[in-house]
């Protein structure tokens, strides 16, 4: 039997968006304070009883929002060929965080599992891909 911990942390940016092409409001310049719930998904627990250090999994979520926060996301690489949805910041921060997680020593045994994003308390998107 698998054992799974899946751990959690929040953070928050303030970035600012545009959605070419939509019909709404939304294609005008607006920010937001957004929300990011990164899940960690754990096998292994270390010898304190740790799938892994929260302070660690902070530190990587610092590090991956830092270039979206007080950011005009059109203007960033990861959005150039497409809006900066919560769909696809999302999908970045997944595929950010799997990278920066995969780069530190003794997490062979964690992964990214999900990330959610929320632009509004009551609207956000979650992404995961399966294993």
């Amino acid at each position: 039997m698998t054992r799974n911990y899946e751990l959690s942390v929040s953070a928050e940016f303030c970035a600012a968006h545009r959605l070419d092409g939509y019909p709404g409001n939304c294609r005008h310049t607006h920010g937001h304070n957004w929300g990011v719930t990164v899940y960690v998904l754990c096998t292994e627990l270390d010898d304190l009883g740790m799938g892994l250090d929260f302070r660690a999994i902070k530190t990587l979520v610092k590090e991956a929002l830092g270039s979206l926060d007080h950011a005009f996301l059109n203007d960033l690489a990861p959005f150039a060929a497409q809006n900066p949805t919560a769909e696809n910041i999302a999908r970045h921060l997944f595929e950010e965080l799997s990278r920066l997680l995969a780069s530190k020593p003794d997490t062979a045994a964690a992964r990214i599992s999900k990330v959610h994003v929320a632009e509004t308390p009551g609207a956000g998107v979650t992404y995961w891909e399966a294993p």
